[in-house]
């Protein structure tokens, strides 16, 4: 319950609904015990008095009668009729939607085809149908605002039913002999419940608008009790002559259903598993930077980073994803990154074009470095420049890369034009072009494809092909090859060491798999815990691994025709960023450690190109 108040209350237009509504509510609840006027005694010699009158603090009405009393009389009533209409649209819409979605077929066939005929109405126009053949009255009102708002929960309710019904979990209940009532009840209802919650909370205001809008036709509470519609209506042959009489309640109408909106749109937030590790604002188009201590100076290199620190705030709790990484790339050569997933390899490369989401990461330290010049902190205008047109990168899911609803040729065309002002015929030729660049046959007719008219392979093809649209000078891919069978993998790490030769292009290659780096790196970083544990050319790496870590890596790696072997393994689990032991973070792992290994920081040692983050390696360095 406190996480989700911290939540709700980062969202500042919630926090302001929570409080505006939390203070109507306390005005109506304590309404009996106030010293108020009778809201329904008239004394027609007091009629229409302005606001702030001696003895009437919003005036009267054209009766006489206390603005105020009544105002906070009639706020009472429409919140009451509001919030019980909710209740029993929802918990009727929400039966018929989880009963259809549940079982399915004809019984779903009927349901929702009812449901559509109640919705082909203008729900207002339905409301006064039924509200005619009821006869006017707020009891009426209410049946007829819960009815039209049925159909909205049973549709919505059915549609995430629809998607449970058919998981593992419920196959498992029937199995276990459950029977429909009891799934429903203990499997499906609670699985759907904060979605009711949450189409409750968007809702509840509008159906107190809807009740004000029956009650200001004179179909909703009758003379001389009021509610906020009536009020209204009653007030309306005076809005020219006595404004105030229309304000006092329009203007409680506009607070509680803006409050209410509000407050429901960060409820939704607040419940949604996906936004729990960052704000309910959106993320910031750069990183966000708060960097402390010195910079470090400026290097030959392509592309430097330089002792970069990158962390997660979530609530009270800090995740230092990248913890002081220093690497560096020169023209021509391929850098490979490899380690155990949760090891800040992508963090570590998405946090050099600033493109780590932001809440919850932050910058804390460092430098990256490109021809010399510090993008850690530069404006957004400068990085947006250089994002896809010298830096480019490789993503390891072509489809969230692709967009799913433009052509292949449009997309490539656009990544173009963002950043060179050419044609469009030019930027189709030169789509074409890249296509053939990366082996796609017959790419004059590909051009024109969706990306699900492709396959993995080729998707992955049009993503590389993306990345060399502005020829940059460096390439970060990000496991480009983990999704794909192992001949596409051998095809893909050949067209970019071909184009890695040719074209000079300086590539940082993340992967997990040895193998890849072998065939393709001239060196490589071992990354354990958001550090570098290992560095040197690929071959000195492979063939006397200095880390403990890298040798059990390495170590697990299977050799086809080396004869029958044990495949190791690496016990234990990779430690949580949130809370790393003291010393080697490798240690409560290790077969090697001892009481050094834990007493204080481990530094990387060993000269250039070699180094280990060990105080007892596997060889010499």
């Amino acid at each position: 319950m406190t996480v989700f108040l911290k939540l709700l209350f980062r969202n500042r237009l919630a926090a302001m609904g929570a409080v505006v509504l939390g203070a109507i509510l306390f005005l109506v609840l304590i309404t009996p015990i106030l010293p108020l006027l009778d809201p329904d005694t008239t004394a027609t010699a007091d009629r229409f008095k302005r606001p702030f009158t001696d003895g009437h603090l919003l005036g009267t009405d054209h009766l006489g009668r206390d603005l105020f009393s009544r105002l906070l009389h009639g706020t009472r009533l429409s919140l009451a009729i509001g919030i019980a209409a909710a209740l029993i649209a929802a918990t009727i819409g929400s039966a018929i939607g989880i009963v259809a979605g549940y079982f399915g077929g004809r019984i779903d066939n009927v349901i929702m085809r009812g449901v559509d005929m109640l919705m082909a109405f203008p729900y207002i126009l339905l409301a006064l149908a039924i509200v005619a053949a009821l006869g006017p009255g707020l009891m009426n009102a209410l049946i007829a605002v819960s009815a039209v708002n049925v159909p909205f929960f049973a549709r919505n309710i059915r549609g995430i039913t629809v998607g449970l019904a058919g998981r593992e979990f419920i196959d498992a209940a029937r199995l276990a002999g459950m029977g429909h009532t009891r799934i429903i009840l203990t499997e499906l209802l609670p699985n759907v419940l904060p979605v009711i919650v949450i189409a409750m909370s968007t809702t509840v205001g509008w159906m107190i608008l809807e009740t004000a809008g029956l009650s200001f036709l004179g179909l909703g509470s009758q003379p001389p009790q009021a509610d906020l519609g009536s009020m209204l209506g009653e007030a309306r042959s005076a809005m020219i002559s006595h404004p105030h009489t229309s304000i006092v309640p329009g203007v409680m109408i506009f607070l509680i259903v803006m409050s209410i909106n509000l407050l429901g749109d960060g409820v939704r937030d607040a419940l949604d598993p996906r936004l729990r590790s960052g704000a309910l604002s959106r993320p910031r188009a750069t990183t966000l930077v708060e960097r402390q201590g010195d910079i470090p100076a400026a290097t030959d290199d392509l592309l430097a980073i330089q002792e970069l620190e990158t962390q997660f705030n979530v609530g009270g709790r800090i995740y230092r994803a990248v913890g002081g990484v220093s690497l560096a790339v020169k023209p021509g050569e391929c850098l490979g990154v490899i380690g155990e997933s949760g090891s800040g390899k992508s963090v570590t490369a998405l946090s050099v074009m600033g493109l780590v989401a932001s809440p919850p990461g932050v910058i804390t330290g460092g430098a990256v470095r490109f021809q010399g010049e510090d993008l850690i902190g530069a404006p957004y205008e400068t990085l947006r420049q250089k994002r896809g047109d010298r830096v480019a990168y490789i993503f390891q899911d072509p489809l969230s890369t692709l967009h799913p609803l433009y052509r292949i040729g449009q997309q490539l065309a656009e990544a173009i034009q963002s950043h060179h002002k050419i044609s469009p015929a030019e930027a189709r030729s030169r789509a074409i072009q890249l296509l053939k660049d990366v082996r796609i046959p017959n790419a004059e007719a590909r051009v024109d494809n969706f990306p699900h008219e492709m396959s993995g392979g080729m998707r992955q093809r049009v993503g590389i092909a993306m990345a060399l649209a502005n020829e940059p000078d460096v390439i970060i891919a990000d496991e480009p090859t983990t999704a794909l069978d192992v001949t596409v993998q051998a095809q893909i790490l050949s067209l970019l060491d071909d184009l890695r030769r040719d074209r000079g292009l300086a590539i940082i290659f993340i992967t997990h798999d040895f193998g890849v780096v072998a065939q393709l790196c001239d060196r490589v970083a071992v990354m354990y815990a958001g550090r570098i544990v290992e560095e040197g050319p690929t071959k000195a790496v492979l063939d006397t691994p200095a880390h403990p870590y890298t040798k059990r890596l390495i170590a697990c790696v299977p050799e086809l025709g080396g004869g029958r072997r044990e495949l190791a393994a690496i016990p234990g689990l990779p430690p949580v960023v949130d809370n790393l032991p003291r010393g080697c973070a490798f240690a409560p792992r290790c077969d090697k450690a001892q009481d050094d290994c834990t007493a204080g920081e481990v530094t990387l040692q060993g000269s250039a190109p070699r180094a280990v983050r060990c105080l007892h390696p596997e060889e010499a360095v």
